[in-house]
Parts: structure tokens; C-alpha cells; sequence
């Protein structure tokens, strides 16, 4: 199984949708593109496999493997990038910013049914990182002609 998560960068931070199968499964928020820094910065572009993983903050969420430079990404429940992230995504089920959401519990929850059914029968699962194909190059260039 692999989930694609469409990004859309904006200074403030990135908002995306998670699509499984051309469906939306959810909507996402992360922090804005600052070349991988840490605890401040998305993470890089590309493919990481999915693992479940139980912490006492958290509960069980998921855990984003092998992330270059990076280590313990998660995708985890929170509604405000700036103040609630440190590299990890959040789902959510409503953008209500750049960079907020609101029901990300309700989201995670819907992220992981779907991919806790996956993993219950031994399917590795991935979630591919791209940049959204519909945007923001388009936008950026007029605004800047």
C-alpha cells in the first residue's frame, strides 16, 4: 500500500492532502520548507515505510522510517504546526489555515484504519511525500511577473 501525501509550501507552513487509491483519506499540516532543519523544517520529499508505534503522549500513531537527517518523524494528532510539530505531519480534517487544522484526532484515527488493516496482514506500507502537482508553482510564478 502506498499513501501519497500532496504538499503545498507556503513560508508560513505546508498544508496537504493524504490520498490513498485516488481518495482523500485526509487533510495534513506540517511546518514550513526550511532545507530539513531540524525540529523546525517538513522533512525531505520522497517514500518512507509506515510502522505502527504506542508512546504515552501519543498513543498509537505511526513512525516514518529511515527519514534522512531525521530521526523519530511520526504522524501524530495536532492542530498548529508552529506550536505543536518538530518535523512530524499531522492530519487533520479541515484546514482552517497555513499550517492548521482542526479533528486531528479524528483524522489520525481515519489514517489508522486504514493502515493498521494493511499492516494486520503483513502489507508494507508506504506513504510517498510529492509536492502537489495542481500547485503552488503556478501561483508563485504570476505573483511574481
Amino acid at each position: 500500500m502506498v499513501l501519497v501525501l500532496n504538499r503545498t509550501y507556503f513560508p508560513e507552513g505546508t498544508q496537504g492532502t493524504i490520498v490513498w487509491n485516488g481518495t482523500l483519506v485526509c487533510y495534513a499540516i506540517e511546518l514550513p520548507w526550511l532545507h530539513n532543519q531540524q525540529r523546525v523544517s517538513c522533512i525531505p520529499e520522497g517514500e518512507y515505510v509506515l510502522q505502527k508505534r504506542f508512546s504515552p503522549k501519543f498513543q498509537w500513531h505511526l513512525h516514518l522510517k529511515n527519514v534522512p537527517g531525521r530521526d523519530l518523524i511520526l504522524i501524530h494528532p495536532a492542530n498548529d504546526a508552529k506550536s505543536e510539530l518538530l518535523g512530524c505531519i499531522a492530519p487533520v480534517t479541515l484546514h482552517t489555515g497555513i499550517g492548521k487544522g482542526s479533528s486531528s484526532r479524528k483524522a489520525l484515527e481515519k489514517l489508522k484504519a486504514l493502515v493498521y488493516r494493511a499492516l494486520s496482514y503483513n502489507e508494507e506500507v508506504k506513504i510517498r511525500i510529492q509536492t502537489n502537482p495542481s500547485t503552488p508553482l503556478r501561483k508563485t510564478r504570476l505573483k511574481n511577473k
